[in-house]
């Protein structure tokens, strides 16, 4: 298949989408990667081909105060300006992200099927939960349902104005406002991380994190046999911030050893029980005891692969209902606000209880039962 795969320059969303371009060419496929900034180059580095994808950028008028006018609005002008590359690319199929809209769109302003990453749990309202992102467990008996059913009735008008918003962004460039959706759903997470619902998708397959190392170099840990933490502060504007600096005083005295993932060199003097660079997170999980992370999904299902149990520190968007969910499956612990006593406190729990990481070795197990993203989109081509 020739395939293009649409994707934000976010890394929590282009790095899965890199991932499946090199299941794609391992699979003998074609594809082109859409996306901006850095991961250009990136995808370039690795042979796949990439090309700009355009419209991102906001345009005087938009109001990205507005989430729903932010996704849907923006995507309507993101496909106007990605249609004469996607059709000199001619795909036979589109993998568009899921905060990615425009890719969809461009797909079905070209007549060509496309189906929907999302780097993360399926996030589609349900009637058998509460609303996403509230971190909830679905209610239990008569009063957790009735619970249940007055945060959904709580939130519906808002769902409605997105709908609104999506139909008029289809209207506008020449779509039927009614969203017919993608042709299937590739929902990127561990089993252990999904909830069961009672309306699942018939076309939505876990198959499992997207996950890749962009970095080459492996960062040596310090030296010593403590217990290796991994610190890997959020990347997301919406995580929790001062991370590093926290952890240092946290865990100073513990007599564990640090290894902290970076884009860029740290700001601050570092003790000689810490390192922190830009290396292989992958590496640093194989012997670590606990990982410490902002709840993104893509550092932690590294973690969770791993078998290693995490201290969650979630900021905003999505990172408040992972953060529950890894708590509520015994994963590992959950804080917030981010302060030295309380990190200190679930650090040493989760490296002093074996159930931690005993349940993560469990979820790292249960990705033996996902499907085959590549064999979920030539389905659906």
């Amino acid at each position: 298949m020739r395939v293009a795969v649409v994707a934000g320059p976010e890394a929590g969303h282009a790095v899965p989408a890199l991932a499946l371009c090199r299941k794609f060419v391992a699979a003998g496929d074609d594809p082109v990667f859409f996306s901006a900034g850095r991961w250009l180059d990136v995808a370039r580095g690795i042979g796949i081909e990439a090309r700009k994808l355009g419209g991102l950028a906001p345009r005087e008028f938009d109001d990205d105060s507005d989430s729903g006018s932010k996704i849907h609005g923006r995507a309507a002008h993101v496909s106007t300006a990605l249609l004469p590359d996607m059709r000199d690319v001619a795909p036979d199929l589109v993998v568009s992200d899921i905060i990615t809209v425009g890719g969809g769109m461009a797909a079905e302003r070209l007549g060509v099927p496309w189906v929907e990453l999302s780097p993360h749990p399926l996030y589609l309202p349900s009637k058998g939960l509460p609303p996403i992102g509230s971190g909830m467990a679905p209610g239990t008996g008569v009063g957790g349902r009735l619970r249940d059913a007055l945060l959904r009735a709580a939130t519906a008008p808002s769902i409605r104005k997105g709908r609104v918003q999506r139909s008029e962004a289809r209207v506008s460039v020449g779509l039927s406002a009614r969203d017919p959706g993608p042709a299937a759903r590739l929902i990127a997470t561990l089993p252990a991380l999904e909830v069961p619902r009672p309306d699942w998708p018939s076309n939505a397959h876990v198959v499992g994190p997207l996950v890749w190392e962009p970095a080459d170099n492996v960062l040596d840990p310090p030296p010593g046999d403590g217990p290796l933490v991994v610190l890997a502060p959020s990347t997301a504007s919406t995580g929790a911030g001062g991370m590093l600096d926290t952890a240092i005083r946290a865990l100073d005295g513990l007599g564990v050893r640090m290894l902290v993932t970076l884009f860029d060199k740290p700001e601050i003097d570092l003790p000689d029980w810490v390192r922190a660079g830009y290396g292989r997170q992958d590496e640093m999980l194989r012997n670590a005891s606990a990982l410490i992370c902002g709840a993104g999904h893509g550092v932690l299902a590294k973690g969770l692969l791993a078998g290693v149990p995490a201290v969650t520190v979630p900021g905003g968007g999505d990172q408040w209902e992972v953060a529950n969910r890894v708590a509520r499956g015994g994963l590992g612990v959950m804080i917030r606000p981010l302060e030295v006593a309380t990190l200190r406190d679930a650090v040493r729990k989760v490296l002093d209880d074996p159930a931690y990481a005993a349940a993560a070795r469990r979820a790292a197990d249960g990705i033996a039962d996902v499907a085959d993203p590549v064999a979920v989109c030539r389905a659906a081509a």
